[in-house]
């Protein structure tokens, strides 16, 4: 079992940062694939990014290639999303998730966070 707790959601305008954290416990979180998903009001969940267990690998939906970053602290337990250049289109509530293994295509994880909202003002 795996329990996530995110923060760093917030109020931002056009153009700024963010910095999402997601604290997990457990003992064998640096065994896991971590990912951030997204929901905006009226839409599904969607992918933002994943990052393999050790870090070396890192992927990204295409919507945010260029602006977010994901990365991983095992020695924290906690995975990051560091989102620049921020959208309107960006607002959503964010979730931290994370798997035993990579599943693609669609990433399917195993654990959630509750999420944190994130509001791009225009």
């Amino acid at each position: 079992q795996v329990q996530l707790v995110e923060s760093g959601g917030g109020l931002v305008q056009t153009g700024g940062s963010l910095r999402l954290s997601c604290a997990a416990s457990g003992r064998t979180f640096s065994s896991y694939v971590m990912g951030w998903f997204r929901q905006a009001p009226g839409k599904e969940r969607e992918f933002v990014a994943a990052i393999s267990w050790s870090g070396s690998r890192t992927y990204y939906a295409d919507s945010v290639k260029g602006r977010f970053t994901i990365s991983r602290d095992n020695a924290k337990n906690t995975v990051y999303l560091q989102m620049n250049s921020l959208k309107p289109e960006d607002t959503a509530v964010y979730y931290c998730a994370a798997a035993d293994r990579l599943r693609l295509p669609n990433y399917d994880m195993d654990y959630w966070g509750r999420g944190t909202l994130v509001t791009v003002s225009s």
